[in-house]
């Protein structure tokens, strides 16, 4: 649990310890980014919260939240893979998720450090991250690669 940037209101937790946001996290990364939603919402979800908690104690698994009091804002992610084209690359920044009630305000620039800080201290250099924003992730350090499709870029950040 860390204060942050004068607001002792504000603190970022390991997921793991704060498994009562699971559910509300998963839900949101489902609604943000899941294809074929319309399918067994409640059976995906469940599916989803047993695959992160299967992997909450590895290297290379990661998911920070960052709380305001008790209200969730939002949430960061490491993962081992995050790209079919891009197998052998590992490991990948992702899930960067800010509730629409709270963007604007900077939360998502201690986010970015928080998961840096996060990734150095499990002993990685480098993370990947792919993105079909358009000049987003650059203000936050990532370097371009190459294009993975028409809509997604690969992105490397140096640690």
């Amino acid at each position: 649990m860390n204060n942050l940037d004068n607001e002792s209101n504000l603190k970022i937790y390991n997921l793991k310890d704060k498994l009562e946001y699971l559910r509300e996290v998963i839900t949101l990364e489902y609604n943000e980014w899941a294809k074929d939603k319309e399918r067994d919402y409640e059976r995906r979800i469940n599916e989803k919260i047993d695959k992160v908690k299967s992997n909450l104690d590895k290297r290379d698994f990661c998911k920070l939240i960052l709380l305001k009091d008790t209200a969730l804002v939002g949430f960061i992610s490491i993962f081992s893979k995050d790209s079919e084209e891009f197998e052998n690359l590992t490991p990948w920044y992702a899930t960067m998720y800010v509730k629409k009630e709270y963007r604007g305000r900077g939360y998502s620039k201690i986010l970015d450090k928080a998961i840096k800080e996060e990734a150095k201290n499990r002993g990685f250099k480098e993370l990947f991250l792919k993105t079909d924003l358009v000049n987003y992730y650059e203000k936050f350090g990532a370097k371009y690669i190459t294009n993975i499709n028409k809509d997604e870029k690969l992105y490397k950040i140096e640690l």
